[in-house]
């Protein structure tokens, strides 16, 4: 009976294995731009040694999604050009040459006219006056025009000014989610490493015990269980290696993914993460450092100047604007004699019979404003949410991995102790098997805790607003960097 478990036990072991194998990689969606590079760094010969700060900068530099959120910055930056010129002197010249022919008759001029210039036209040749004319005209002139006064002109001006101000702190925060996901992966990788490091090691120890029980069973002094639970001990933890290589693996890829490299490039991460505890903050002191750090707190603040300039601008289309225009430059006939010609003329326009048009602009500007700071109501009480879980999972994360290292250490010692009753013959290898199941659950936990810790301190940075430039402070562990602003701004 004992036979048929072990041999159920494993293939049991097995069957999870292949599962494992065959999960996909849930961070490889072709719809997320955080998951994927807009350039391919070419590969080179070796393996590449790659460090948390070479990751996080190539990240920067390639990741699909910060490169849209700086594309979407420079059409902000654009936009607002394009208002400014509307405010600003036009010139442009003109010039030109062609053959004219005119129908003096359409434009009003009759026969009995000819009488009325007869000290210029001999009469001999009033009979035969020609009413269809071609002119060769050659002219060349520079027209300007000038918008003197426009209020609301202005005030979309400023607003687009504001939307790029918006768009710049919408491409940080951008930046920050990056170097979040790229820190991600990259402890997701050290973890998986470290665990296929300890998988290893027990597969080692695995093999010495199925060593001893073959020699044991062959010298007489063991039973055949003995050797064949080793046995099915040694396989399972040679699926256990096989399946951290390949998730070790796969994170890697991830990774590559995220930051622009060669798929086919190999890559040795360079830096360990270990367990380093951090001085938390107060919840005070996380939420004046968020309202002075947050890039998406600052780009909501923008986005809220700039829906008050636009209703400003809409109140202020009732206003009458003053425009200029103006053109001086030389006309005559072709080969002929040229004279100066020139237009200078002001224009006052003023709105009358529009005001269903000014309150539906009003309308419409209003509701967009109260949209926006309805926006910062529910998102400085997200910060406040955000902090809290942050700072809780931070304790927990710490109090998790004090609890995971003291189980690795008791299950390091009652391997020892059973490794040593089954060589001293007190013992078969049963509670050696189960010492080593023990051990290989403590330490996938302890590295998982591990891991987790470390997320949630860069979880903590990200809601702060300073992951991206105090990422390795927080993972290093230590006081964290001092409170930028001790009066949070308000909009």
């Amino acid at each position: 009976m004992m036979k048929y478990k072990l041999i159920a036990s494993a293939l049991a072991g097995c069957l999870g294995t292949v599962c494992a194998v065959a999960q996909s990689n849930p961070n490889n969606s072709a719809t997320n731009p955080y998951y994927g590079s807009v350039q391919a760094i070419p590969a080179t010969q070796g393996v590449k040694q790659l460090s948390l700060d070479d990751a996080m900068q190539m990240g920067i530099q390639n990741n699909l999604a910060l490169t849209e959120a700086r594309q979407n910055q420079q059409t902000a930056q654009a936009q607002a050009s394009q208002t400014l010129n509307l405010l600003l002197p036009n010139i442009d010249i003109t010039g030109g040459t062609g053959l004219h022919q005119y129908n003096l008759e359409a434009q009003g001029f009759r026969g009995e006219l000819i009488s009325s210039f007869s000290p210029l036209v001999p009469p001999s040749e009033a009979a035969n006056f020609p009413f269809i004319v071609k002119v060769d005209l050659t002219e060349g002139q520079a027209n300007l025009k000038q918008t003197l006064f426009n209020w609301a002109g202005w005030d979309l001006y400023r607003a687009m000014k504001v939307g790029a101000k918006s768009a710049y702190y919408s491409a940080q925060s951008t930046r920050g989610l990056v170097v979040l996901n790229v820190g991600t992966i990259y402890l997701q990788a050290i973890a998986d490493s470290a665990q296929l490091d300890y998988a290893r090691s027990l597969l080692k120890t695995d093999e010495t015990l199925l060593y001893q029980a073959h020699e044991g069973h062959m010298a007489g002094t063991a039973a055949n269980l003995d050797e064949l639970r080793a046995r099915v001990q040694y396989q399972t933890q040679q699926q256990a290696v096989i399946v951290a290589e390949n998730t070790l693996e796969k994170d890697k890829i991830t990774l590559k993914r995220q930051i622009g490299m060669a798929p086919e490039q190999q890559i040795q991460l360079t830096d360990a993460v270990p367990f380093a505890d951090l001085s938390v903050l107060t919840i005070e002191e996380a939420k004046r450092e968020a309202y002075a750090s947050r890039q998406d707190y600052q780009s909501l603040l923008q986005e809220i100047r700039m829906a008050e300039l636009e209703r400003k601008a809409a109140t202020h289309e009732r206003f009458p604007t003053l425009d200029f225009q103006g053109n001086y430059g030389v006309q005559g006939i072709s080969g002929g004699p040229f004279h100066g010609v020139f237009v200078a003329a002001g224009s006052l326009n003023i709105p009358i019979f529009q005001e269903a048009k000014f309150r539906g602009d009003r309308d419409v500007a209003e509701s967009q404003l109260q949209n926006y700071r309805s926006q910062m109501a529910d998102l400085r009480n997200k910060i406040d949410q955000q902090l809290r879980d942050s700072l809780l999972d931070l304790q927990t994360a710490n109090q998790l991995v004090q609890v995971a290292r003291s189980s690795v250490d008791l299950s390091n010692t009652a391997l020892e102790q059973s490794t040593e009753r089954f060589k001293a013959g007190i013992d078969d290898n049963l509670p050696v098997v189960q010492a080593q199941s023990t051990l290989a659950q403590a330490q996938s936990q302890y590295v998982n805790s591990v891991r987790q810790f470390n997320q949630a301190k860069l979880g903590l940075a990200r809601n702060l607003g300073i992951v991206d430039t105090q990422y390795k402070t927080y993972l290093q562990g230590g006081n964290p960097p001092e409170v930028k602003s001790k009066n949070p701004i308000q909009p």
